[in-house]
C-alpha cells in the first residue's frame, strides 16, 4: 500500500497510534461540516474506473471464498505523491504490499481484482476485506470531493458483494474499517489511517475534525441511494443516480450448469444488480441444492464480473433470474493447439457453434452442418470438455468463411 506501509510489513516500523484525533467518536457524526458541504453543494461522486493489473497475485479470501467480508479505509501518507504515482509504485512493490484501488479527488481507479485478496493491512484483514488508498489532497474542495468518492467506493463494495453497513469501530466486528481499527481488534499491523488525516485535514479547512464516525454516516448515505432505500447526499440523489453498464450476450437456450456450494452467498435477481431501478432480489426455491441442474441462456458482463440468467425448468417459458457467477459451476474445458485436418461428415443436422456447448461462455449455433458436408478444414485448436454428467466430449475449431467455429467431434473424420 503506501510507501510507509511497504517497508512497515518488512521491519515493523512504529506508527503511533493516535485514539485521541477522534476515531469512533460518535458525537456530531451526522451534522459534519465536511458531509454537509458534500450535501449542500450537490457534489457528485467519480465513477469506479477499472485499470486491472493481471500481474497482482490472485488469492482467494479465507475459506476458499470468492467474496470479501468488508471494506478496509486507507490512505497513503504522502502529502506530495499522485494517484498515478502511488499506482505505479505499488505495481513495483506488489510482493510486499498492493491495495485494490486508489482514490483521490477526482477518480476512482481499481486496479486490482476484488474477487481476490490483496495484502494492504496484514494477517488476518488481508484475507478477509476489500481495501483502497486515498491520496491526500491540498484543498476544501479537493477534500470533500475525495471524501466523497471514498464513501461512495466503500457503499459500492459492500453493495456488489450484498454485505451491510457495519461500522466496525465499537466492537470490531462489522464491514466498514479503517486501518486504525484493524490494527486495534485483529492485529498484524500498527497503522493507524486514515485517523490523522481525516482529523488534520478536516480541522484545517472545515475549522473542525472530521472522523471515521462521520465518514462511516456518509457510506449509509450512499449505500442507500444505490439500494434504492432513500439516501439524502442532495436533493437530486434519484436523478442522477447512476447504474452499471451491462454488455449481455445470449446462448442457445438450453445449456446447462449446476448450483455450486457458494450459492448461499448470493441471491436471485429479475435483473442484474444494480444495472437499472428498482431491481428485485429473490430467496433460493427450497428444492435448489448444492448440484441442482438449471438452464442458463444469457450471460452479462459487468465491470470484472459475470451474471448469468438461469431458469430451474427445461421450459423456456419458466420464470428466469439472474444470478452471479459464483453461485454456478459449469463444465471443465481445456484447451490445446492442434493442426488436425478434419472432414464434416454428411447428414447431420446440427450447426457449428461460436463456442464450446455448455462451456461458461455459452453458445450460438453459427453454420449449418449440411452447407459445409464433405469439406475439409484444418483445425487450429481442440477443446476436451467433461460435461457435468461425467461424460467426455471434443471438439474442434475450424475457420469457416473468416470466423472461428466450434464443432463436435463426432461429427467430423479426422486423418
Amino acid at each position: 500500500m503506501k510507501k510507509g506501509s511497504i517497508i512497515t510489513s518488512l521491519a515493523t516500523l512504529g506508527v503511533a497510534v493516535v485514539a485521541m484525533l477522534g476515531f469512533g467518536q460518535t458525537a456530531n457524526a451526522s451534522s459534519s461540516a465536511v458531509n454537509n458541504y458534500i450535501k449542500n453543494n450537490n457534489i457528485s461522486h467519480a465513477q469506479v474506473t477499472s485499470s486491472v493489473w493481471n500481474g497482482f497475485p490472485k488469492n482467494k479470501y479465507r475459506g476458499g471464498k470468492g467474496k470479501p467480508e468488508g471494506v478496509v479505509v486507507h490512505e497513503t501518507a504522502n502529502n506530495s505523491s499522485t494517484l498515478f504515482n502511488e499506482v505505479a509504485f505499488m505495481k513495483r512493490n506488489y510482493q510486499n504490499a498492493f491495495v485494490h484501488s486508489f482514490v483521490d479527488a477526482s477518480r476512482i481507479v481499481n486496479i486490482a481484482n476484488t474477487d481476490y485478496l490483496s495484502w494492504g493491512a496484514g494477517y488476518p484483514a488481508n484475507a478477509r476485506y476489500v481495501q483502497f488508498e486515498q491520496v491526500r489532497v491540498h484543498s476544501k474542495s479537493a477534500f470533500a470531493h475525495e471524501i466523497a468518492n471514498a464513501a461512495y467506493y466503500t457503499a459500492y463494495i459492500l453493495d456488489k458483494y450484498d454485505l451491510k453497513p457495519n461500522d466496525a469501530a465499537y466492537d470490531g466486528k462489522g464491514t466498514v474499517w479503517s486501518h486504525y481499527s484493524v490494527a486495534k481488534f485483529l492485529g498484524g499491523s500498527d497503522h493507524s489511517d486514515p485517523v490523522a488525516y481525516y482529523s488534520a485535514t478536516g480541522k484545517k479547512y472545515f475549522g473542525a475534525k472530521y472522523t471515521m464516525a462521520q465518514f462511516y454516516t456518509l457510506v449509509k448515505d450512499y449505500y442507500n441511494e444505490i439500494q434504492g432505500t432513500g439516501g439524502t447526499i442532495n436533493a437530486n440523489a434519484k436523478k442522477t443516480v447512476k447504474y452499471d453498464k451491462v454488455t449481455y450476450s445470449a446462448g442457445s437456450g438450453n445449456e446447462i450448469a449446476k448450483l455450486s456450494n457458494k450459492k448461499s452467498s448470493y441471491a436471485l435477481y429479475n435483473h442484474v444488480k444494480n444495472s437499472r431501478a428498482n431491481v428485485k432480489s429473490y430467496k433460493w426455491p427450497k428444492n435448489a441444492k448444492t448440484n441442482t441442474k438449471v438452464y442458463v441462456d444469457e450471460v452479462g458482463k459487468k465491470a470484472n464480473t459475470k451474471w448469468y440468467r438461469i431458469r430451474f425448468s427445461s421450459n423456456t417459458k419458466a420464470k428466469r433470474y439472474w444470478v452471479y457467477s459464483g453461485a454456478l459451476k459449469f463444465a471443465s474445458v481445456g484447451y490445446t493447439d492442434t493442426a488436425a485436418k478434419v472432414t464434416v461428415k454428411s447428414g447431420i443436422n446440427d450447426s457449428t457453434r461460436n463456442h464450446v456447448f455448455n462451456s461458461s461462455y455459452l453458445s450460438k449455433k453459427v453454420t449449418n452442418l449440411s452447407s459445409i458436408a464433405g469439406q475439409t478444414f484444418t483445425a487450429n485448436k481442440m477443446a476436451s470438455i467433461t460435461d457435468l454428467n461425467g461424460k467426455a466430449k471434443s471438439y474442434y475449431r475450424i475457420n469457416v468463411n473468416g470466423q472461428d467455429q466450434w464443432i463436435y467431434a463426432n461429427h467430423v473424420t479426422v486423418e
